[in-house]
């Protein structure tokens, strides 16, 4: 399964129209039952808009394709995520908010399985600019939103960096 997910998400880049990635990142993090978290993570900004001046806020966003790994003593698993990010920035500061749909295997844990693979993934993050760089935190949810029985959910905080590529 993990091959078909990872060949779907190398198909949806590719295929894309010109300008598909501006920025790559990595996301590390750790969630319940000690599950450490390793994220690549590929965006594409909703508008190539120069950043907004300190004095201004601004709303923007991008469209986020992720694909992690899972690790904790009893299991590994893997997710591949897409996601829409809204972002509120002000010049290097910034906040975000963010619902998007992750394919994950189904056992977490010895004490945790989802029930499904298709599980919504949402999360507030705050970061800031720095040059091509964007280092933030956020702290994210994983559940299928109760359409299915059992729905553990999972908690993960994370730490990101983003190189951007323009």
């Amino acid at each position: 399964m993990i091959r078909k997910i990872a060949a779907a998400a190398a198909a949806c880049i590719v295929c894309s129209t010109g300008y598909c990635v501006d920025a790559v990142g990595v996301e590390v993090g750790r969630g319940d039952d000690r599950t450490n978290l390793l994220r690549i993570v590929l965006t594409n900004r909703w508008h190539r808009a120069p950043r907004a001046p300190a004095t201004e806020w601004r709303l923007a966003g991008y469209w986020e394709l992720s694909a992690g790994l899972w690790d904790n003593r009893e299991e590994s698993t893997a997710d591949v995520g897409f996601t829409p990010v809204f972002r509120i920035e002000r010049g290097t500061l910034y906040f975000e908010a963010a619902v998007g749909v992750h394919l994950v295997q189904a056992h977490i844990s010895a004490h945790r399985s989802f029930s499904t693979a298709l599980q919504f993934g949402d999360h507030l993050g705050a970061g800031i600019h720095s040059g091509k760089y964007d280092f933030g935190v956020r702290v994210q949810h994983i559940s299928n939103g109760g359409f299915h029985s059992p729905n553990p959910g999972i908690n993960f905080v994370t730490v990101q960096m983003n190189h951007n590529l323009e």
